[in-house]
């Protein structure tokens, strides 16, 4: 049986997700995959569909109610690809419940806030010029390793190419904790 994977959208939700594909064509080989909406999840009204109107409502409650969601719907252990807002949803959800044993996010520029950092395995990604991206020292106090896409912007996981590294190494991983397991 396939090991769980949860995709956490980023603040656009799933209307501007078609890029999505470039994960799930390869990730569903080796995961059985449950695709999240995070608008969805937060509770978000998208009448208004502009970014600092849904960015807004994930910052005043949204995210909260998020994870409070996320919690009551998923009761299996799980790996989570989240992007952007996602992030700090998988983040605070791994804080919350210990049914998320792995989280791989990108552009998930609000964890520079956090504190505490979940017991479970953690890769971050980011745009070389993602200038909201979490400070060195940040790295360095919650002992995580920052990954760096070259010449990268914050919506870097929309590009094909990008995906398909961010894959590679999602494969690998999930390779070498199988090889441990055995």
């Amino acid at each position: 049986m396939k090991p769980v994977l949860i995709i956490l959208s980023d603040l656009w939700g799933k209307e501007k997700s078609d890029w999505i594909q470039f994960y799930t064509r390869h990730l569903s080989a080796i995961y059985e995959i449950s695709f999240y909406d995070s608008c969805t999840l937060a509770g978000v009204d998208k009448s208004v569909y502009q970014e600092n109107r849904l960015h807004e409502q994930f910052v005043n409650g949204g995210i909260s109610k998020a994870v409070e969601n996320l919690i009551n719907e998923e009761h299996k252990i799980v790996d989570v690809l989240a992007f952007s807002v996602g992030g700090v949803i998988a983040w605070k959800t791994a804080l919350k419940k210990e049914c998320v044993r792995d989280i791989f996010a990108l552009s998930s520029t609000r964890l520079r806030v956090e504190v505490e950092k979940p017991d479970c395995y953690i890769r971050l990604f980011y745009g070389e010029k993602d200038r909201y991206q979490p400070r060195s020292n940040w790295f360095e106090r919650l002992e995580i390793k920052n990954n760096i896409i070259p010449n990268a912007l914050h919506e870097m996981y929309r590009d094909k190419s990008v995906a398909e590294i961010i894959c590679k190494e999602i494969s690998a991983y999930r390779k070498g904790a199988m090889t441990k397991l055995d």
